[in-house]
């Protein structure tokens, strides 16, 4: 079962967002394992930003709540199931493949089994220490330094 986030902590960021003009919402998933390596996935080499290492994220979709979304790109990217929402990791933004002004909630989450991860999206899957991350973005360094 999943634990939902507080509706004032989701609420929250998402005025935040609309009062910065945020025009496309993106949950990212930060998940460990048992040796607090964090999960990410490679973008596929002909995708936006392919060859990039990134967090399991996408889309929420119209009238979405951010942790229905967040469960949903988990499952559909990774095959894991979320079974946790422990908190807010941070945020960042960025230009979309569209050119919309783009916000990623990150939260920690964690998930009923840690493998097998089961890629639909992506051409690679890592447990990275966070110390010796492969090719991310600025952003997503930043984020799992914090």
């Amino acid at each position: 079962m999943t634990t939902p986030l507080p509706d004032p902590l989701t609420e929250s960021l998402l005025a935040e967002a609309r009062r910065d003009g945020i025009e496309k919402y993106v949950v990212g998933a930060l998940i460990t394992d048992e040796d607090s390596r964090v999960l990410l996935l490679r973008r596929r080499g002909d995708d936006f930003l392919g060859g990039l290492w990134e967090l399991p994220s996408g889309g929420v979709g119209p009238g979405e709540r951010l942790v229905d979304a967040l469960c949903r790109e988990v499952l559909e990217e990774t095959g894991l199931t979320v079974t946790g929402v422990t908190g807010h990791a941070g945020s960042f933004d960025y230009a979309s493949r569209s050119g919309l002004r783009t916000r990623q909630f990150t939260f920690t989450v964690t998930v009923g089994a840690t493998g097998p991860v089961v890629l639909t999206e992506h051409d690679g899957s890592a447990w990275a220490d966070r110390g010796d991350l492969p090719a991310v973005s600025d952003e997503t360094r930043a984020l799992l330094a914090g």
